[in-house]
């Protein structure tokens, strides 16, 4: 058997593992590569192999940084099944549209971007697949209930058990036999923090030969969630009350958005926030949201009493959907006492840019990181401090206060992976670090090595083991 690292090895984007056998050839996860130009050649170069030989995919989660390639893999000829949890099939059907929309519109622009003062392109852009093909893709998709055990080819079982990180998300654990061997794979997914709102704690794993654990935050510590609480109320208070300015959000569709507005109700009920308006402006927010409902099952039962009672309080606070491309360009000429919560989550496309470009030069205004800004991304650049930075080919200078909270992510912190690594009844015959900036990837392994004794490696985007 043979294990192929084809992307989130050394980085925290473009997830993606080749697996194969004599018998057998499978995907778990795939991945789009996020954060500058490095990003869009890594993207263009997937898969080196024929998507054709592909016999199905395993995903763990809808993320694009988990699943933005799969409608470029089937556009280049895969014609399999891809096996996941039925809440991610659900969102897949949105974010994959969204994703390829998003792609012809950067196409698009690029197309008709100055180059040193002349309005021809240098050469026409094609986007990575067109909304059409991701269209065509959604039908290979199979929704699978958790710990209900399946079997995509006579050689390999699987199962997936919930992650915690956000709606459908999964570990996924993949039986593969042979004539002459079997071995038992973890793929972690991405981890959820345990205590986090809406969704439930990651499922414990007892025993692995081969596991693959993330480090998104693997040498680090999250605040606690007090703690954590506490400053998001004073960001808002602070802004919306004594500056009078908004308060800018970049948070993913789906997982980030429903959280902050699960908090936000949470706090209003306790008093702790003042009348506000929530503007949700990504054209899949509604979707997904309505996604989450669908599957309450999956909630925590705090989430479950959030939502009641924000349903039996007459529509306070005050939350506004945004759809339609005019209703989102009228947030610009709102000055003051807004949250705007947009995508993408990293702040390198969709609505959240145009948000950006009308608040960051404004020094009433707070922009609010919630998550992991990956590098060469402009919330990366935002984290870091710079003074100003480039949206749509212009230099804005950042004049907002920017806060980092970083007990809002959805991934584990180190304690929370120790915490998860430790239900291990014994120690996998090997370890791998993924998932992770080098490092984090780095720290993670080193403790991993010290406390538990363990086998543990951080392998090298394209190189590949063999067992």
């Amino acid at each position: 058997m043979r294990l192929t690292f084809l992307g989130a090895a050394g980085e925290v984007t473009g997830s993606s593992y080749l697996v194969e056998t004599s018998g057998v050839r499978f995907l778990v996860d795939c991945g789009m590569f996020q954060g500058g130009r490095e990003a869009e050649r890594k993207n263009r170069a997937a898969f080196g192999f024929n998507p054709e030989t592909l016999d199905f995919v395993l995903l763990t989660h809808a993320h694009i940084d988990h699943s933005g390639l799969l409608p470029r893999l089937g556009a280049l000829g895969f014609r399999g099944p891809v096996y996941t949890t039925a809440a991610t099939d659900d969102l897949l059907k949105v974010m994959l549209k969204d994703s390829a929309h998003i792609q012809e519109k950067e196409a698009e622009w690029q197309n008709k971007m100055d180059y040193r003062g002349q309005r021809k392109p240098r050469h026409e852009t094609a986007p990575l697949y067109t909304v059409a093909q991701a269209e065509a893709f959604l039908r290979q998709v199979k929704g699978m209930d958790y710990d209900t055990e399946i079997t995509p080819h006579p050689s390999v079982r699987c199962m997936f058990r919930d992650a915690g990180h956000i709606l459908g998300s999964a570990i996924i654990e993949v039986w593969i036999e042979s004539a002459k061997d079997h071995k038992k794979l973890v793929f972690s997914g991405d981890l959820g923090q345990p205590g986090h709102p809406i969704v439930r704690d990651p499922t414990p794993i007892q025993q692995a030969d081969v596991l693959l654990v993330e480090s998104t935050y693997g040498n680090r510590l999250h605040r606690s969630m007090p703690d954590t609480l506490a400053e998001l109320v004073h960001v808002i208070n602070d802004t919306l009350q004594r500056k009078g300015g908004n308060v800018i959000v970049p948070a993913f569709t789906v997982g980030r958005t429903q959280d902050l507005l699960f908090l936000l109700v949470d706090l209003y009920r306790q008093g702790k926030l003042a009348e506000m308006d929530i503007y949700v402006d990504s054209p899949m927010a509604l979707a997904a949201t309505d996604i989450t409902l669908k599957h309450m099952k999956l909630l925590d039962q705090e989430a479950v009493n959030t939502m009641q009672w924000l349903i039996q309080n007459g529509g306070k606070p005050r939350i506004h959907f945004v759809q339609d491309v005019e209703e989102s360009m009228q947030l610009n000429n709102v000055q003051h006492g807004a949250i705007i919560i947009s995508a993408s989550g990293m702040c390198d496309a969709g609505r959240i840019k145009h948000h950006l470009k009308y608040n960051l030069g404004r020094a009433e205004c707070s922009i609010l990181i919630t998550g992991f800004q990956a590098e060469g991304t402009l919330g990366r650049r935002l984290v870091d401090k710079a003074k100003s930075v480039k949206i749509f080919g212009q230099d804005m200078p950042v004049r907002a206060d920017i806060y980092t909270i970083g007990g809002l992510s959805a991934h584990a912190d180190q304690a929370g992976l120790m915490s998860w690594l430790r239900h291990f009844h014994a120690a996998p015959g090997q370890t791998f670090v993924v998932h992770g900036e080098p490092l984090n990837a780095a720290t993670l392994a080193e403790v991993i090595r010290q406390q538990l004794r363990w086998n543990v490696s951080v392998p090298v985007q394209l190189t590949s083991v063999t067992f």
